[in-house]
């Protein structure tokens, strides 16, 4: 005897109330498998794939790719034999899967008696029947093409089914989608120039996902938050020379051993001496929370916006642990991984705008943290070097400018100073860490 099952779009992880689908892996009449991957989605913090709970033929997709959906809503309904109804327990557990175990917990997953709220559809998308079907509907044309352009062809308004694919392997790329788009600009009455044609004078991009959430914390934080900025030049020649050693050291030669490494071992420990910049303001409650631990955030640029993931307990780390987390946390984010629960609980940031080129900035404080510290770009500088008998000579040396964001309702004046001072103070001499 069969059973319709009925997967409600679950909560991923920190009460997060809605998700865009990215991209479906199954199809109306696909037989799938317990954990097997269903759907991508893009919550406000991260891209998540959703593995399956139940096993059976897929009977109906409640949304379509490009749509918003609110927790709780149904996004998919697998028809399944009545002896395997219940969603698995002991499946072979994946980043994903992990969260979705904890059934009990997550907001929509499994049925929910009385449901009524409508789905929020973006513009333009089209409405799904959430009848039963007996058969997959009509075939459509199987396009071959990457997310990311599929992706593109809807923000351009294209129907991708009808881009002629000039990639390999009859794939269709964005400069096709580019002139697909630029063909249904031209005017009717003249037909579309094969070389050199005009690009549209603008694009409209969709604020979604990561950006949405991004832009809405930073505005949020810039006028919550008093914040305040102070900046050092630091003489980084010591460090610099450390990082060199350590780099060809056989426990280190397969993790990242960068500046970044060490300015982030350097501000942990400088933390230590005042615990007020880790710590958040609870205005309901009218209270400093102080953090015991430092979870150290690091701003990562992605093709879908700025994340904050963040190392859990980075104070307790060795300089090898914390390599270590550094390498696994940028891997994760360049490959587009980070799982929500990653980028939550943050106590502190570091960013690294010298990736860039850049001198120096003033960053504005993720919310809920106290500080955040920019690191700009390391240059070859002549420097005034005092030796000890006090003779002062012109020598080149790596230089690097800090500025240190803080909320000024938790981090008065001279804290900020101090906690900034004895950054810089170990990065001119990491042998002060000894003491």
């Amino acid at each position: 005897m069969s059973k319709q099952q009925q997967f409600l779009l679950p909560d991923v992880g920190e009460g997060l109330t809605e998700a865009e689908i990215l991209n479906w892996s199954v199809r109306v009449g696909d037989t799938v498998e317990i954990n097997q991957i269903l759907v991508e989605i893009e919550t406000a913090k991260a891209a998540v794939e959703l593995p399956s709970p139940y096993e059976g033929v897929v009977q109906t997709l409640h949304v379509q790719e490009g749509e918003t959906l609110p927790v709780g809503q149904p996004l998919i309904t697998i028809l399944s034999d009545s002896r395997d109804a219940a969603p698995a327990r002991e499946a072979v557990p994946t980043p994903a899967a992990a969260a979705l175990d904890r059934a009990a917990l997550l907001v929509g997953y499994g049925p929910q008696e009385g449901s009524r709220t409508r789905r929020r559809r973006t513009p333009g998308s089209r409405p799904v029947s959430t009848e039963q079907t007996s058969a997959p509907p009509s075939p459509t044309p199987d396009t071959a093409a990457k997310p990311p352009v599929r992706k593109l062809a809807k923000d351009l308004g294209v129907d991708i089914t009808t881009v002629p694919p000039t990639g390999p392997g009859d794939t269709v790329t964005r400069d096709d989608v580019h002139r697909a788009a630029e063909a249904a600009c031209a005017p009717a009455a003249e037909p579309p120039a094969p070389q050199h044609s005009e690009r549209p004078a603008e694009t409209r991009i969709p604020i979604r996902g990561v950006r949405k959430h991004t832009a809405a914390a930073m505005v949020a934080s810039a006028f919550t938050a008093p914040h305040v900025t102070e900046f050092m030049t630091v003489d980084m020649t010591a460090t610099v020379a450390l990082r060199d050693t350590v780099s060809v050291r056989r426990e280190f030669t397969e993790l990242r051993v960068t500046p970044l490494l060490f300015v982030a071992r350097a501000f942990v420990l400088a933390l230590r001496n005042t615990p007020e910049a880790n710590a958040s303001w609870d205005e309901d409650a009218q209270e400093i929370v102080l953090k015991q631990d430092v979870n150290l955030g690091i701003a990562a640029a992605t093709e879908r916006g700025l994340i904050v993931p963040n190392i859990k307990r980075a104070d307790r780390l060795s300089l090898r642990g914390l390599a270590e987390a550094i390498t696994s946390l940028t891997n994760t984010a360049r490959a587009g991984k980070t799982l929500p629960q990653a980028m939550a609980g943050g106590s502190v940031t570091l960013t690294n705008v010298g990736v860039f080129g850049v001198d120096t900035g003033t960053p504005i404080l993720n919310p809920g943290e106290a500080a955040i510290l920019a690191i700009g770009a390391i240059r070859r500088t002549p420097w005034v070097v005092t030796d000890n008998s006090g003779a002062e000579r012109i020598e080149p040396r790596w230089v690097t400018q800090l500025a240190l964001s803080f909320d000024h309702r938790l981090v008065d004046g001279q804290q900020g100073s101090r906690l900034l001072a004895d950054t810089a103070a170990l990065l001119h001499n990491p042998g002060l860490a000894m003491l």
